[in-house]
């Protein structure tokens, strides 16, 4: 949200009376600063980079910036679904940006770019569906050097696109979204699975190759992918072999491919189960919130 020069002036004015003693004028200070949304930020940090107001003022200024983002994230994600929920990209940056405010997203795009770019080098019309994961798979983790953080599974930081590509290190959904962004620019049929306990992808048979050789797939999948396992391939049924395991009783969205609106949900739920192992319930809160922008009817089940 843009400001006018009369706003600006109104909201430095507002601004030198944060710290007020009377918790009542600053509600309402605090209220008119929060409706002005996003755009008085630069003027809050100017403030609380360069004048000596104590800490109490230093404090609520904090608290404001960080329930202005808050409120930019939430609003952003209720928007992303109205909308149709249908880039993924858009989705995952918004729930990076409750962590990282000030996400650098140029940087990630021109990161995904990258890896779609060194994939599309390698592909060519006459591969098979095997052979474009091959490719996809020796891009990803021999040349790019992704893979799964398998020493700290729960950190909250392999759920977050930009470390995840920063540190190569991430968790089955986050490399999952990765491999579904790639295919997605290079028209490989991708899909994501979402399976208890783990995320996988999956590539659809939209040819209906498999009738023809008499394996027709209920759920429209030729095979499944585990990216955590750098790019493995799997059938329907070592996924059933999987939820025995898990004394889990298989139901066709365990098969399925999700929509992005499932995926955005997932990662949501994984962070705050990552938080609840920390203890962090300031952080288990706020992202509750922000499931229930997504979905209000529904309470966030952790998944991995």
């Amino acid at each position: 949200m843009m400001t006018s020069m009369s706003d600006d002036k109104e909201i430095n004015a507002l601004i030198t009376l944060i710290d007020d003693p009377d918790e009542r004028v600053y509600q309402h200070i605090r209220k008119k600063l929060m409706d002005f949304g996003y755009g008085v930020i630069p003027a809050l940090e100017n403030y609380w980079e360069h004048n000596k107001f104590g800490l109490s003022f230093q404090s609520r200024i904090e608290d404001l910036i960080h329930d202005i983002q808050f409120d930019h994230v939430k609003t952003g994600l209720s928007h992303w679904v109205r909308d149709g929920a249908n880039d993924l990209l858009r989705g995952v940056l918004l729930v990076n940006r409750y962590q990282y405010p000030d996400l650098d997203e140029g940087k990630i795009r021109k990161k995904l770019y990258q890896l779609k770019q060194d994939v599309w080098l390698e592909l060519n019309d006459g591969l098979t569906a095997f052979e474009q994961i091959r490719v996809i798979n020796h891009i990803l983790f021999d040349v790019h050097n992704l893979s799964g953080n398998k020493k700290n599974y729960h950190a909250p930081q392999n759920s977050y696109l930009n470390n995840v590509l920063e540190t190569g290190k991430g968790n089955p959904l986050s490399l999952s979204i990765i491999y579904i962004l790639i295919a997605e620019q290079l028209d490989v049929p991708i899909k994501g699975v979402n399976l208890p306990n783990h995320f996988v992808v999956s590539y659809l048979d939209e040819r209906n190759l498999l009738k023809l050789i008499g394996q027709e797939s209920p759920y429209g999948v030729m095979f499944y992918v585990n990216p955590f396992s750098r790019g493995s391939i799997f059938n329907q049924k070592e996924i059933e072999q999987f939820l025995r395991e898990l004394k889990i009783e298989p139901r066709p969205e365990y098969f399925t491919p999700c929509d992005n609106l499932a995926i955005v949900k997932r990662l949501i739920t994984n962070l705050i189960y990552s938080y609840e192992k920390l203890g962090n319930n300031d952080k288990i809160k706020e992202l509750q919130e922000l499931f229930k922008s997504l979905d209000q009817d529904n309470e966030p089940k952790a998944t991995f």
